[in-house]
């Protein structure tokens, strides 16, 4: 069995407010391609398939006819899970019109696929947490846990525990718990997955993955994941890896683009395994195109930042500008004269920079940050007069006091 596997899409994100729809079609409509010449029989996509519980509605049109094009018809199966960022019931409410096509949804940890026909392929057997399904001859037992927040896996195994269980027990060991109850469904005879969207320990984050983990609770170690599976899918984090400690059986994909500065040159594949009852898996990582790079550029200067600006004018990519400056801000009108050269300006950021050159210690350029900007504003609102030094020092009083939680 060929499986084609991916996660994060985020459809429907922006980056500082851009749209990002038009490269994620160019990813969709590549990825599509990718699983016909690959010839997958199972696409899995872990998690996070929109940015949002509400996500724009093109966003929704471009998801369901790329899983129209994917199947083929019915082709192949594409099984879904949901994210941290997806709602369950609006990602599994297609579920039933999406069964002809053969795709499966599951929204829940604990969800049931209804057994049936998918498209060209069947689902034979299916319960709380796993389904069972046959391709061309060859049949697959995949355990699925989408986004386990505490309340939802609480509610999937809480019945299953004494109330001495439920107060010692971390989020990690019910983790464990949950996979440890249904190994026993996997079989000599089947291939044997798990699909999962969670945080595993020591894995390393690409830089906007947001609202799974909450002062490390919701990070679970490898060892928590079934350790009867061939291989285990997951979704989340949005640098491509393998998973620690779990012999290498665990990966991310990572997601196809990047959508946060810290993510900027980071590769971006999916991840295609050929794997038969019994025998380990075939590993395959496919690059995927940069359709718009993310880029951080750095100038020591405003002068060279604008010669930047019209170098590199007609290039398209995304840009965040860092730009060194003794005085510790930049003008409004250089702001408009960068932006108007190179129009896919994200942030433009002042790197405040002491006299000769060095930069200044945090305290000190926030606090010349603050008070060079409110003094420039305040010029701009009162015919150019000075703020007075009270005003001033009463700007920066409040302020500490906001940082150290007062207010």
């Amino acid at each position: 069995m060929r499986i084609l596997h991916t996660a994060d899409w985020h459809l429907g994100k922006s980056l500082e407010g851009r749209s990002r729809l038009e490269e994620q079609s160019r990813f969709l409509s590549d990825f599509t391609q990718i699983a016909k010449e690959e010839q997958a029989d199972l696409v899995i996509v872990a998690g996070d398939v929109y940015d949002s519980y509400n996500p724009p509605a093109e966003a929704e049109k471009l998801f369901y006819r790329t899983l129209k094009e994917i199947t083929e018809g019915g082709k192949r199966l594409v099984l879904v899970i949901a994210g941290n960022h997806d709602s369950p019931d609006r990602l599994s409410a297609a579920g039933p019109l999406a069964m002809e096509h053969g795709i499966l949804m599951a929204g829940l940890p604990g969800s049931v696929i209804p057994a049936g026909t998918y498209g060209r392929h069947q689902v034979i057997d299916s319960g709380e947490g796993y389904v069972e399904i046959e391709i061309n001859g060859e049949r697959a037992v995949i355990l699925l846990l989408p986004y386990p927040s505490e309340k939802r896996l609480n509610d999937v195994i809480y019945q299953e525990m004494d109330e001495e269980e439920k107060r010692a027990s971390s989020y990690g060991e019910r983790i464990g718990r949950f996979f440890s109850a249904l190994e026993g469904i996997y079989r000599e005879d089947t291939i044997n997955l798990a699909v999962a969207h969670l945080f595993a320990m020591d894995a390393s984050a690409g830089g906007s993955e947001r609202g799974i983990s909450l002062g490390g609770s919701y990070v679970v170690d490898g060892s928590c994941l079934p350790q009867k599976a061939q291989y285990i899918a997951l979704g989340h984090i949005h640098k491509p890896q393998q998973v620690p400690h779990t012999d290498g059986r665990a990966f991310y994909s990572g997601a196809p683009m990047a959508y946060h500065r810290n993510e900027a040159g980071a590769r971006r594949q999916c991840i295609l395994i050929e794997v038969h009852a019994g025998m380990p898996f075939v590993k395959k990582e496919i690059p995927l195109p940069v359709y718009k790079p993310v880029q951080i550029w750095r100038a020591e200067s405003v002068e060279q930042a604008v010669g930047m600006c019209t170098d590199h004018s007609a290039e398209d990519s995304w840009v965040y500008l860092e730009i060194e400056t003794e005085r510790g801000y930049i003008r409004q009108d250089e702001i408009r004269m960068m932006k108007s050269l190179k129009e896919d300006l994200l942030e433009i950021r002042p790197i405040p920079v002491g006299k000769a050159g060095e930069k200044q210690p945090a305290d000190a350029r926030k606090e010349k940050d603050l008070k060079e900007l409110f003094t420039e504003y305040y010029r701009g609102k009162n015919g150019g007069a000075e703020p007075d030094e009270e005003l001033i020092e009463l700007l920066l009083e409040l302020s500490q006091k906001k940082e150290g939680g007062k207010t």
